[in-house]
């Protein structure tokens, strides 16, 4: 037993690391990294490769891992991340899932282009400790001296980025940022430099696992894959936010799975069952641990669907190229060399699989990585059938039948699963149908698989690439007249619905439960008529031919291209192995294709919406540009601290602000009042640098800031005190105050009931003692200009008291106010101008003295 537990907590130790990286760089940033094992190995590979160039083994591993490592990360975040963060999720992961594949061949391809001892996948490099390993005995159990150095070194960087998340400045402003990101930002924080922090320790610590790990992975970067989802659950578990709890989950995933391995034999009757712990508790732990609370309704839910730049051609008009193209492919499959046409063959039976992604991720916006799982499934099931006796077209059916149960299995978690929690549960299924149930050899036959032969018309049969060309061309028309029907109609309406807003299509009478449920059904049953396809022509079907791994790119193709459209499937298939056969044409290392597919995901950061749709764009695309307005500066203008001069601005395509004026003085208050809808808080976003405008300018002290990031005016004194609560509710009371104040003692000596809750989180304080934490920093370190959206939502006649006597002070202490106020009474009360507000313009402006009746019904009621 304690030779398990001890051999378990070294493994677990790496599995720590790996997952505590991955819990770092998505807290920081939102962005599940699946390239965190690539980069792991690509530090391993430069370890090894140190080593065998006669540098001593620490030495190489500090290089390694302090330095290179770190500078991979930050990179990366230059190049992609920082453009990720603002995409959809379904970018998030292809662009991640690029990397993982590009990083690895990059770095095989520079061992290759310079000549350097190549790297083995099936051998097993020295480690960082003594060359050979020296044995310790540790409470009678006999350990190496590189599974201690793996221990220690993870207790290390477990207490040490523990010190540095909890005691610096630099921690402090990470945990900001997660907590609320964009009030971090109108606190001054750069929330791009926390972002950058992020990755770089994130990407050390994926180094740090993959040198720990080489001695017992060796150098093959598809186990630094595995090894990344092994210690994703264990990110899973720490609820992908907190790091003590990953460092403590990826400690006991090594141990349990030590244990299951040592003490279940009655399990070795099921093959790759003990092996596939890891799985099996990632899925467990996906649906256990993400309530109600955090459903969505798909992970492309919160992409804004690209812009129809076709929508004006008529649609004979936008089916011609699509015509044209098919018709060309029909010909070439008559008229060009056999070799060619069955390489057009493979690109079209994989198109007709990628198919079904355009369904379920594009149609209905769930990304599902059980693709290649259903198609291997329909696959087997149909070679199992047909052995056993059936006919060969019910067999077909059989299999069809068999990937569509599965998927109606595989969405039940969907049904309380959203966005990345979703992918990866989808993940874990297949991988543990590649684990466990594909292995069994009564299904898939051992490695000898099924044999299955060419599907036959009375005419001609599928032995002919010219006839699996036509073939698959009319099943892929088919599908395409399907989604077209199923968007068009009262179902593909309610998808939409469904996928954009799931409790109002709820509250409308829809079933967001059945209409996931369908769609996987009807994705899974198109996978799965591919691999069928994809077994027949190639004569035979075992386990192995397609593997889970093989959706996690199969996705990332489909969405380069257009995962929105059965075009993007189409061109994505034939790019699936044209690029190789040219590749192998030319001559050139199989590594440059895969390079080419990471700088691909590059892009997908900068343009998420794929070839097809930026092709649109740039034959369609009208680029409007008003001309500026001319604006007369007065001869003589009183002097004022902060104005807005001709102001618009708005939300995507939508203007909410149509030319605001507006200026407030030092020790001055100015109450902005209106109706809802006005344009109130959006005036006090653009005030702040929370929203750009597309007119005018922004002054703070006749200088121009216009171009100034939230952070960088917070910075120079404009602070905003935004609309609810401008707190961290994850982060202590004194926690808060640092976040603007290098020392909060003079708070608590000012509010002593905030002292007494200091290391209380804000989450837990009343609403009246988080408004007060909001405004409390000014006090002691006033800004220059306060703008205040609705300070008093949802407060206590006391507290909106208190609030207003700290904003009097503020006035009495030169601060220039901006306030938006709801409650009239309140904000004449303690304003020396108003300005009132209607349908984005300011309609009247004046002293607090010339506003009457009528006007203030005027502003809220619209009345003239």
């Amino acid at each position: 037993m304690i030779a398990y537990v001890l051999s378990g907590l070294v493994t677990g130790a790496v599995f720590a690391v790996m997952g505590a990286g991955l819990t770092l760089s998505y807290a920081a940033t939102g962005v599940f990294n699946f390239a965190h094992g690539a980069i792991g190995f690509l530090t391993a590979l430069l370890f090894y490769e140190l080593t065998q160039a006669g540098v001593p083994a620490l030495p190489s591993a500090l290089l390694a891992v302090a330095l290179f490592a770190p500078a991979l990360g930050y990179a990366l975040h230059k190049a992609m991340f920082r453009g990720l963060a603002q995409a959809g999720e379904t970018a998030q992961i292809v662009a991640t899932i690029g990397l993982t594949i590009a990083l690895p061949a990059a770095g095989l391809l520079v061992v290759d282009v310079a000549g350097l001892p190549p790297a083995d996948a099936t051998a097993l490099p020295r480690g960082v400790g003594p060359h050979p390993a020296v044995d310790v005995e540790v409470f009678a159990v006999r350990l190496d001296s590189d599974q201690l150095i793996t221990f220690l070194c993870s207790a290390l960087a477990a207490a040490g980025l523990w010190a540095f998340m909890r005691h610096t400045p630099y921690g402090l402003r990470m945990r900001a940022c997660v907590d609320r990101r964009r009030l971090a930002t109108l606190r001054g924080i750069d929330a791009g430099a926390a972002s950058a922090l992020a990755w770089t320790l994130s990407s050390g610590l994926a180094g740090l696992a993959g040198v720990l790990a080489v001695p017992v992975l060796g150098l093959d970067a598809t186990a630094y894959t595995v090894l990344l989802f092994a210690s994703a659950t264990a990110a899973v578990f720490g609820r992908l936010r907190s790091i003590p709890w990953t460092f403590a989950a990826g400690l006991a995933l090594g141990v349990i799975q030590n244990l299951v391995a040592g003490y279940t034999d009655f399990l070795e009757e099921v093959t790759g069952l003990r092996t596939a712990v890891p799985v099996i508790l990632l899925f467990a732990g996906l649906v256990l641990l993400n309530r109600a609370r955090d459903r969505v309704a798909g992970s492309a839910a919160e992409d804004a669907p690209p812009p129809d730049h076709l929508a004006g051609l008529p649609p004979w008009r936008r089916r011609l190229p699509w015509a044209l193209g098919a018709l060309a492919l029909a010909a070439f499959a008559f008229a060009g060399p056999v070799y060619y046409v069955g390489v057009a063959a493979q690109g079209l039976v994989l198109a007709l699989i990628f198919c079904s992604f355009v369904i379920v991720t594009g149609i209905g916006g769930m990304v599902n990585l059980a693709q290649a799982a259903f198609a291997a499934m329909a696959a087997l099931t149909c070679g199992w059938a047909f052995t056993s006796g059936l006919p060969f077209a019910a067999a077909i059916v059989l299999g069809v039948l068999a990937a569509a149960a599965a998927g109606m299995l595989v969405a039940l978690p969907a049904l309380r699963l959203g966005g990345r929690v979703l992918t990866l549960a989808t993940l874990a299924m297949a991988l543990l149908a590649d684990q466990v149930l594909f292995q069994v050899d009564a299904f898939s036959n051992g490695t000898i698989g099924w044999a299955l032969p060419a599907l036959g018309f009375g005419f001609a049969d599928t032995s002919d690439p010219r006839v699996r060309v036509v073939l698959l061309l009319a099943l892929i028309g088919a599908v395409a007249l399907l989604v077209r029907n199923l968007e068009r109609s009262a179902s593909g309406r309610a998808i939409l619905a469904v996928r954009s807003a799931p409790a109002a299509a709820v509250t409308s009478g829809l079933s967001a439960p059945r209409t996931k449920i369908v769609l996987f059904v009807l994705a899974s049953a198109v996978a799965g008529l591919g691999g069928v396809l994809f077994a027949i022509f190639k004569g035979s079907i075992t386990a192995t031919d397609l593997p889970a791994f093989s959706g996690f790119v199969w996705l990332a193709i489909v969405v380069l291209q257009g995962v929105r459209r059965i075009g993007g499937a189409v061109l994505g298939g034939l790019v699936a192995v044209a690029v190789p056969e040219l590749l192998a044409v030319w001559d050139l290392s199989a590594h440059v294709g895969a390079i080419l597919f990471g700088l691909g995901g590059v892009i997908l950061a900068k343009h998420p919406d794929g070839v097809l749709t930026q092709m649109a764009g740039l034959r369609h695309r009208k680029r409007e540009r008003p001309e500026p307005e001319v604006r007369a500066e007065p001869a003589v203008r009183e002097r004022r601290l902060f104005t807005l001069e001709g102001v618009a601005a708005g939300y995507a395509d939508t203007t909410v602000l149509r030319g605001v004026d507006l200026t407030v003085g030092p020790g001055e208050v100015v109450a902005l009042l209106g109706a809802n809808g006005a344009g109130k808080s959006t005036t006090c976003a653009v005030a702040v640098g929370d929203l750009p405008v597309s007119a005018g300018r922004v002054l703070l002290d006749g200088r121009d800031v216009t171009a100034w990031p939230a952070h960088r005016r917070a910075r120079a004194g404009i602070l905003l005190a935004p609309e609810g609560r401008g707190v961290f509710p994850g982060l202590t009371v004194e926690e808060n105050l640092r976040t603007w104040l290098p020392d909060p003692e003079p708070v608590f000596a000012r509010l002593p009931h905030l002292g007494e809750r200091r290391h209380v989180p804000a989450g837990a304080l009343s609403g009246g003692e988080q408004q007060l934490l909001t405004l409390a920093p000014a006090l002691i370190r006033p800004p220059r200009v306060l703008v205040a959206d609705e300070p008093s939502l949802g407060l206590a006649p006391m507290v909106v008291r208190q609030v207003f006597e700290v904003f009097a002070e503020l006035r009495a202490r030169g601060v220039a106010l901006l306030l938006v106020e709801e409650k009239a009474t309140e904000a004449l009360a303690v304003a020396d101008r108003v300005a009132f507000m209607r349908l984005g313009r300011v309609t009247w402006s004046g002293p607090r003295d010339e506003v009457d009746g009528e006007r203030l019904t005027a502003a809220y009621l619209g009345v003239r």
